[in-house]
């Protein structure tokens, strides 16, 4: 670097020093910070665009969405935790609705495994808001696994089963 640079770049460093410092002394040490959970000032409840808010990806508003603001159905992520419950969880985002399980083994046919994801598609509680991926293999005589089909049934069961505990679980709550 030649020495004009030098200089310059030094110029313009120790400017910088002097704004950022002369920055410091015009703070306001009796600055008010918020505070978590608490309220100041005039706050209104809802949204800027009315009660309702802006609903762009549909759902039924009246259906509740699951505590703590996640996007699903409660119900449905609730019913779909219980029911994949006897397998072990590798993923479950209640934002995005999907749940996908590590491979398991059943006791009774050890050279069997399956796995599974399933989707919460909607905030309401009905038969198209939920889809069940099934997915097979089996061992080979070289001892790898191969994929092989799950049969049809096997995700329509365990989307009824699913959609069935939703209900229980939905009537427990309203009382009826």
């Amino acid at each position: 670097m030649r020495r004009p640079d030098i200089a310059r770049a030094l110029r313009a460093g120790v400017l910088l020093a002097a704004l950022a410092a002369a920055g410091c002394e015009l703070a306001d040490e009796e600055q008010s910070y918020p505070v978590p959970g608490q309220r100041s000032g005039p706050q209104t409840e809802g949204s800027i665009f009315g009660p309702g808010g802006i609903n762009l990806l549909g759902g039924d508003r009246d259906e509740p969405a699951a505590g703590g603001g996640i996007g699903v159905n409660s119900f449905l992520w609730r019913a779909s935790i219980d029911t994949v419950s006897f397998m072990p969880l590798l993923s479950a985002d209640p934002f995005g609705g999907v749940i996908i399980t590590d491979w398991y083994a059943p006791p009774e046919s050890p050279d069997e495994r399956f796995k599974m994801t399933v989707y919460i598609l909607d905030r309401a509680l009905r038969s198209d808001a939920l889809r069940v991926a099934v997915f097979r293999q089996q061992r080979a005589d070289g001892g790898q696994w191969e994929d092989r089909p799950a049969s049809d049934t096997t995700a329509a069961s365990l989307e009824n089963k699913i959609l069935d505990r939703a209900r229980q679980l939905r009537t427990a709550q309203i009382g009826g």
